[in-house]
C-alpha cells in the first residue's frame, strides 16, 4: 500500500488542477448526463492522442463492457489499462494460497475483498514503475464506497466513466462470452436484436466471433452461469450506487448509456470525452 501511494501521489502533482475537464459539451448535446458543474466549465481541448498521466476510471455491471472500451482508450491515449479482472485472474493462475482463496471467492459468484483488490493492484501499478509507465485507466476498481475513500486520499481522478446497459442485455452478453483456450483472445457469441417498446429503445449487439482458427477452441468462464452471473449482477447493483454518488458529488461522473454495439457506441463515447480516434478515421478513409 505503501507503493501505491507513492505513485499515485506523484502523479496527482501533475493531475490536481485537470479535474473533470475531458467532458465536452457535445455529451450534453448527445443526450448523455454529466454534472452542471462540469458544464460550466466549457468545451475542453482536444486530448492529444499521444498524452499520458491520464487518470481515468471505467465503472459498469459486469459483462457491461468495461474493458473493451478502457484498452481502446488506452492504446489512444498511450496509458495502461489495468483492469482487476484481469488481475485476480492472473492470481488465479498461480498456485500459491492466494490463487485457492480467489478460487472459492470466484466460484461463489462473491466479489473478491477489497484488502486483495488493493494489494493485487499495488503490486501491478509497482511493476508500471519499473517499467516507466505514467497515468492509467482504471477498470473495475473503485468498486466499494471505501475502495474509492482509498482512492481519492492518494491521487486525483480527473474523470470516472460509468458505462450503463439495461440487465437483460447484460445478462445476455455476459452467458455469450467465450475465451480461446489457445490464444486466450475473448470473444462472445451472443446475438442480441431487442425491438423497443413501452419507450423503451431498441439495441442490437452482433455477436464479436473469433478468427475461424479459434472457433474449435472457445470455452466458457467457469463463472459465466446464468446463477453466478444474476448473483455477481445484484451485489454489483447493491456496491456500485453509494461508489456512483460518491464520484456524483464531486462532479467527476460521466454517465454513459451504451446506445448499441461497439461500431454504434464508440464514435459517441469519443464525442462525450471530447477525442479523436485518428487511427480510426485514417482506415474509414482508406
Amino acid at each position: 500500500m505503501t507503493a501505491l501511494r507513492g505513485l499515485l501521489r506523484g502523479n496527482a502533482a501533475v493531475n490536481t488542477r485537470t479535474a473533470g475537464r475531458w467532458i465536452s459539451s457535445v455529451a450534453a448535446e448527445s443526450g448523455f448526463s454529466f454534472p452542471a458543474s462540469q458544464a460550466r466549465k466549457g468545451v475542453a481541448p482536444r486530448r492529444d492522442p499521444g498524452s499520458r498521466n491520464v487518470q481515468w476510471v471505467f465503472l459498469g455491471c459486469p459483462g457491461v463492457g468495461k474493458g473493451t472500451y478502457a484498452s481502446r482508450l488506452s492504446r489512444l491515449l498511450g496509458v495502461p489499462h489495468i483492469a482487476t479482472g484481469d488481475l485476480v485472474r492472473d492470481e488465479l493462475a498461480t498456485t500459491g494460497p492466494l490463487s485457492k482463496q480467489l478460487t472459492e471467492i470466484v466460484n461463489r459468484g462473491q466479489l473478491v475483498s477489497d484488502d486483495i483488490i488493493i494489494d493485487l493492484l499495488s503490486k501491478r501499478l509497482e511493476d508500471g514503475v519499473a517499467k516507466g509507465e505514467s497515468g492509467f485507466i482504471l477498470d473495475g476498481f473503485p468498486r466499494t464506497r471505501r475502495q474509492a475513500e482509498i482512492l481519492d486520499g492518494v491521487t486525483e481522478i480527473e474523470l470516472v466513466v460509468n458505462l450503463k446497459l439495461r440487465e437483460d442485455v447484460l445478462l445476455a452478453k455476459c452467458l455469450g462470452r467465450r475465451i480461446c483456450s489457445q490464444c486466450g483472445g475473448n470473444f462472445n457469441v451472443a446475438s442480441i436484436d431487442i425491438k423497443g417498446e413501452n419507450g423503451r429503445p431498441g439495441i442490437a449487439m452482433p455477436p464479436l466471433l473469433p478468427p475461424e482458427h479459434c472457433m474449435s477452441k472457445l470455452i466458457s468462464r467457469a463463472d459465466d452461469t446464468e446463477e453466478v452471473v444474476k448473483e455477481r449482477l445484484r451485489l454489483y447493483y447493491e456496491l456500485s450506487q453509494p461508489v456512483e454518488e460518491f464520484y456524483r458529488i464531486r462532479g467527476k461522473l460521466l454517465e454513459f448509456d451504451l446506445p448499441g454495439g461497439i461500431p454504434e457506441s464508440w464514435p459517441k463515447l469519443l464525442r462525450a470525452l471530447n477525442l479523436d480516434d485518428h487511427d480510426e478515421k485514417q482506415s474509414a478513409a482508406a
